[in-house]
């Protein structure tokens, strides 16, 4: 067994490492903060250098490696900077329903657009009324002639606005379906159709520069070639496709916690309180190795799962404890790293407070912690009689 990472995954690893110190600035972070607007600028460069659908094949602009390379660029991210690399890291999402179930023609349209930077990619699954309930969709596509007519609606979707390029929409394919998650499709719909709306959602308590809508279908009409994989097999799709996608959130986890505890690793070996350093007291190192521990723990589980889904395996229990244990300790070492830096950890400045409201997203999308239970618990038990 081989914990050791391979020399291209480490000059990856790098490559991002210096892109966020060369790149990252703390004026501009706070500026972006304030008025409340996308790092368009970052996102283009790191389009540019190739740290966006890194998983794709080459001849989609992409380079032809893995999720475990996708993981390691969306960590470093994240650890850099926990709202801007969110941006970054996310910036592709749900274009891997394309990528892996999804026409030549509409990978061929797609995918390169967004692994340079030209457009974001959203999933459009949530619905207002039904939460992490998935297999209940009121959102239908009717078929009329060469054209399927869409409508109904979709919450909390993740890149809608002005630069998103196409949603993933998950739509009623089949009324008649003995069982509604057998009667679900998914279908591409391009962002400039007429009858596609937006309206953000509003002010949220973390990652507070990625767009999040809610997006209205209004008699939409996409040709019947825009469905994406097969008719009626669009829940499958969807299931395959966030044992994926969970990775990347407890990759966004896992960053998310080593970026608290580095800020406050920094902090503790420089301010002094009683005549030395905060570092210098045992309730402080052992809150440290607690955090490191745990951050640790959630490394290795996250790395194995990217690493499994890389040989081909699907493993829902896999993914699902990798999500759940990275999104808990990016709260928890968080949570620490506030009360180590005290008073100081509260204010703005110091960065760590922002970590902490974007690391509770992790707990919720892509499927709340509960839902991670359960699906764990299901692979334990298997059928009940």
């Amino acid at each position: 067994m081989e914990f050791e990472l391979t020399k291209e995954q480490i000059q990856i690893q790098k490559a991002v490492r210096d892109f966020v110190k060369g790149q990252f600035k703390k004026d501009e972070i706070q500026d972006l903060i304030e008025r409340h607007a996308y790092p368009e600028r970052l996102w283009k460069k790191a389009a540019e250098l190739g740290f966006i659908g890194i998983h794709f094949p080459e001849k989609y602009s992409g380079q032809g490696l893995g999720v475990m390379e996708n993981i390691l660029v969306a960590e470093e991210l994240a650890r850099g900077d926990s709202t801007i690399g969110t941006c970054l890291l996310i910036a592709d999402f749900a274009s891997e329903l394309v990528l892996h179930f999804g026409t030549d023609e509409q990978k061929e349209k797609w995918l390169p657009k967004v692994a340079e930077g030209q457009c974001l990619s959203c999933g459009a699954f949530t619905e207002p009324d039904h939460g992490s309930d998935i297999t209940t969709v009121e959102t239908t596509a009717v078929k009329d002639g060469n054209e399927w007519v869409i409508n109904g609606s979709k919450i909390f979707i993740t890149n809608s606005g002005p630069l998103a390029g196409f949603y993933n929409v998950l739509c009623k394919t089949d009324p008649d379906a003995a069982k509604s998650h057998r009667g679900l499709s998914m279908i591409l719909v391009e962002a400039d159709r007429p009858g596609v709306g937006y309206q953000d959602v509003g002010k949220k308590m973390g990652i507070t520069l990625s767009y999040t809508a809610e997006v209205t279908f209004k008699d939409v009409r996409v040709p019947i070639k825009n469905l994406v994989g097969q008719e009626n097999k669009g829940f499958y799709h969807l299931l395959e496709f966030f044992d994926e996608s969970r990775i990347l959130v407890a990759a966004q986890g896992l960053g998310i916690a080593q970026g608290g505890f580095d800020r406050a690793l920094a902090y503790v070996k420089q301010r002094e309180q009683f005549g030395k350093k905060i570092a210098q007291y045992q309730a402080t190192q052992h809150k440290l190795a607690d955090m490191a521990t745990k951050i640790e723990c959630a490394r290795l589980l996250v790395y194995k799962a990217a690493w499994n889904f890389d040989q081909g395996r699907i493993d829902p229990k896999l993914t699902s404890m990798a999500k759940m244990y990275a999104a808990r300790t990016a709260v928890e070492v968080c949570d620490e790293a506030i009360q180590l830096l005290g008073g100081y950890g509260y204010m703005e400045e110091y960065e760590v407070e922002r970590f902490y409201r974007d690391a509770k997203i992790t707990e919720i999308y892509e499927g709340t912690k509960e839902i991670q239970k359960n699906t764990i618990a299901s692979a334990i038990l298997g059928k009940l009689k």
